[in-house]
């Protein structure tokens, strides 16, 4: 199975793509969609989705796995980033790819063992069980790694989009 794991965002789009078999992980690609602050907020939208259609075409993930959102203070912020998720799963959606969104607790159950893990317990897991020598940067991609990962775990007991 190949997932592709994102973390959204509008300045940063983490993104990792995984092939899991057989309980082994190995690490196809990763990196992060970077928009430029001085751009018009509907140009930041398509360079997202240009760029996320571009990566679905180019990895053809099997599934792709978007960790839930959780605001509790700037709503306008929040409202930003619900847009460019938007934009994501029309990408994904483009390509027929069954989506898939995990609590932020999920995910750490299923990288670290432990629901309440702190972000750094959950980036050094993700750089262990992928074999990479560091953790990847921007933390927005560790982060999409982590979220694939948790589907990879996860994907068994999953219903399809």
């Amino acid at each position: 199975m190949i997932v592709l794991g994102i973390d959204p965002g509008y300045a940063i789009v983490g993104w990792g793509v995984l092939r899991y078999e057989g309980s082994r992980f190995t690490t196809i690609a990763y990196g992060a969609i970077l928009t430029d602050a001085d751009m018009d907020f509907s140009r930041r939208l398509e360079h997202i989705y240009d760029r996320m259609c571009a990566i679905c075409a180019k990895y053809q993930p099997d599934a792709v796995s978007v960790e839930q959102l959780f605001f509790t203070t700037n709503q306008k912020t929040a409202i930003k980033v619900a847009e460019a998720r938007g934009v994501i799963m029309l990408a994904v959606r483009k390509y027929e790819i069954p989506f898939f969104e995990y609590t932020p607790l999920q995910v750490k159950q299923s990288v670290v063992g432990y629901g309440k893990a702190i972000k750094s317990q959950v980036m050094e897991m993700t750089r262990q069980v992928l074999h990479l020598e560091k953790v990847p940067k921007p933390d927005d991609t560790a982060d999409a790694l982590a979220v694939a990962i948790c589907h990879a775990h996860c994907a068994g007991s999953r219903i399809f989009w």
